[in-house]
């Protein structure tokens, strides 16, 4: 069950804001800005714009932060690495590809 706490409005009313509500709304909107990004990637197939450096880090973070996610039972940040990883993949295997 999540943890609800009063958040005041105006000082008149209190409203019941639900943190993991919260939590998958920010997840749900960090995820999506990922991947028109990725999709462009994938589709012009053109990764020399991208630092091989920085998408092996920003990679690896995100299996870092679905570990973390899934080890202290955190939906919202399981939920949005796990799906922001399947394209962050299949872009760093397109980069690594055309290095050869």
């Amino acid at each position: 069950m999540a943890v609800q706490h009063l958040m005041p409005t105006n000082g008149v009313n209190n409203v019941v804001m639900d943190p993991t509500l919260i939590g998958y709304l920010a997840a749900s909107l960090t995820t999506i800005s990922f991947f028109p990004q990725a999709i462009k990637t994938l589709r012009s197939r053109d990764t020399r714009g991208i630092s091989l450096r920085m998408y092996c880090l920003f990679t690896s973070g995100v299996v870092l932060w679905s570990i973390y996610g899934w080890v202290v039972g955190n939906g919202p940040v399981l939920f949005a690495n796990l799906i922001t990883l399947i394209p962050a993949i299949v872009v760093l295997i397109m980069k690594l590809s055309h290095l050869r």
